[in-house]
């Protein structure tokens, strides 16, 4: 598996080794021993699977402390464009976001440490993604920025006017707004 660094530290994309024949593919798409030597040491907890139509954007939602969760992201079938925002008050990258296309063919992997927000936008007129967290979920601890904040400056690839948002997404705070408990 190889680590490529982003813009924003902490945040790493991992490209898996695929190896395809004309029968399909192998790929590992997740090794404790592996990830914890190129990542650093992390105990998932909890998995997550979602499927959404195109035209779909989720997020951007994190857990607030002491329920804080770091996450592996990966999609599995289709095309997403997913988007991690720092929300950490003391970074210099604060309120800056790291964007990256990840799909079932091309296997990337993003890797969100705890204090950034998630999101993504369906590329593909489906897609099925998959996420490892550190941290079990508690709806107590929900919290998000909306997606539409223009200060955040994320190009979605698709329209944000027209696309699909779930009304708890629609009604997430501007970062302006929120305090940053991270």
């Amino acid at each position: 598996m190889e680590l490529i660094k982003t813009d924003i530290d902490g945040v790493v994309i991992l490209k898996p080794r695929i190896f395809g024949d004309s029968r399909g593919y192998f790929m590992e798409s997740y090794n404790r021993s592996v990830f914890n030597s190129i990542v650093g040491q992390i105990d998932f907890v909890q998995d997550n699977e979602s499927r959404s139509a195109g035209g779909v954007v989720r997020g951007l939602h994190f857990q607030l402390p002491p329920y804080s969760q770091a996450k592996l992201v990966r999609c599995i079938s289709g095309r997403v464009l997913d988007v991690a925002v720092d929300l950490r008050c003391a970074s210099p990258t604060y309120g800056r976001h790291v964007a990256v296309e990840l799909s079932g063919e091309n296997g990337l992997q993003m890797f969100i440490p705890r204090g950034f927000a998630h999101g993504f936008s369906v590329l593909s007129d489906t897609a099925v993604f998959q996420y490892k967290c550190d941290n079990l979920y508690h709806p107590e601890a929900e919290g998000g920025i909306s997606v539409s904040d223009p200060s955040l400056d994320i190009d979605w690839k698709i329209d944000i006017g027209t696309a699909t948002i779930s009304d708890k997404d629609r009604h997430h705070p501007r970062l302006e707004d929120f305090d940053s408990p991270f």
